[in-house]
């Protein structure tokens, strides 16, 4: 695939910066939800009414969080973004943003959305400024961690705990989550940003615009991202069934659900043009979002019921002898 630069505009819009600030990849936001259910059951189970005004609070702060990292993202990857056959037309890649206007959004939306996270709870605001930082580490050099191959995936992901830790600092039960939790959901963002990977590259398919593009596909291959993405799902796997077997065995109820999936995300991510290049496509994907739809709320039922005869069946005691 040859890719020709567009030539720089001058002229911007409102809706340009806007766009900038992506407000079609808030959803992501809703791997904060696990947080609070989690929160809210080892709490034990306070009333939900006196924490709308927080929920609220915490739901626009992550989102401006985050459009202040997408922001820095655009404008930092507008000459790459030039080598990539749909992201060339992007208002950074286009030239119809300005320096001075991307930096002020940048640290606008940033600084709005702490000082609303620092209304929720001291570690709701922690949580989102270490949202804010990984924004830096992933973008900026000379550090800028998504040109390291599998270290972009690794550090990406790091998005999704501090999500489920900003969910779960929403109540603030005086807990800390366990870290098998963290890093299964660590894992499970590694496994989606890999796939990702793999469907970029493959419709790029061609190694020197790729490596123009993104310099971790410069080490890449379709191969190294499918290994790197059975890595991922299988650790997810390990960490998610210890969180489970210790603390919430009513989640075995729901594996078959999240197997299904990952396994469903894969075989998009499988597809000629993948819709997994762009997360937010797959709200076009009825199936694909009715499936996540049941398999959250299946996640969220089996959170908050106990069924004890699960725990006699799961039983961690290894018996005498062995």
């Amino acid at each position: 695939m040859t890719v020709t630069p567009v030539a720089p505009a001058s002229s911007s819009s409102l809706r340009d910066y806007v766009g900038l600030a992506r407000p079609d990849h808030w959803f992501k936001n809703v791997f904060m939800v696990p947080g609070v259910v989690l929160a809210w059951t080892a709490s034990g189970r306070p009333s939900f009414t006196p924490l709308v005004t927080a929920l609220v609070l915490a739901t626009v702060s992550a989102c401006l969080v985050a459009s202040s990292n997408y922001t820095l993202n655009e404008w930092l990857d507008a000459a790459e973004d030039r080598q990539h056959p749909e992201k060339r037309f992007r208002p950074a890649a286009a030239g119809r943003i300005r320096a001075p206007l991307a930096y002020l959004q940048w640290i606008g939306l940033g600084l709005a959305g702490l000082v609303l996270g620092r209304a929720v709870s001291p570690g709701f605001f922690w949580s989102a400024f270490a949202l804010f930082v990984m924004g830096i580490i992933y973008n900026v050099s000379p550090l800028r961690s998504k040109d390291r191959a599998y270290i972009d995936a690794l550090s990406e992901s790091v998005n999704n705990p501090l999500r489920l830790l900003m969910g779960w600092y929403v109540l603030d039960p005086g807990l800390v989550p366990p870290a098998s939790l963290l890093l299964a959901y660590w894992m499970m963002g590694a496994f989606f940003m890999a796939m990702k990977r793999f469907s970029e590259l493959r419709h790029i398919n061609n190694s020197v615009v790729a490596g123009a593009y993104r310099k971790s596909f410069r080490h890449y291959t379709p191969e190294r991202l499918l290994i790197s993405v059975v890595f991922y799902a299988t650790a997810f796997g390990l960490f998610g069934g210890i969180f489970v077997i210790r603390y919430r065995v009513e989640l075995v109820l729901a594996v078959p659900f999240v197997a299904g999936l990952m396994a469903m995300y894969m075989h998009l991510g499988l597809l000629p043009n993948s819709p997994a290049q762009h997360p937010e496509a797959l709200f076009r994907h009825p199936p694909f979002l009715v499936y996540g739809c049941v398999t959250a709320m299946v996640l969220i039922v089996c959170s908050v019921i106990r069924l004890p005869w699960m725990d006699r069946l799961f039983e961690t005691t290894i018996p005498s002898g062995l």
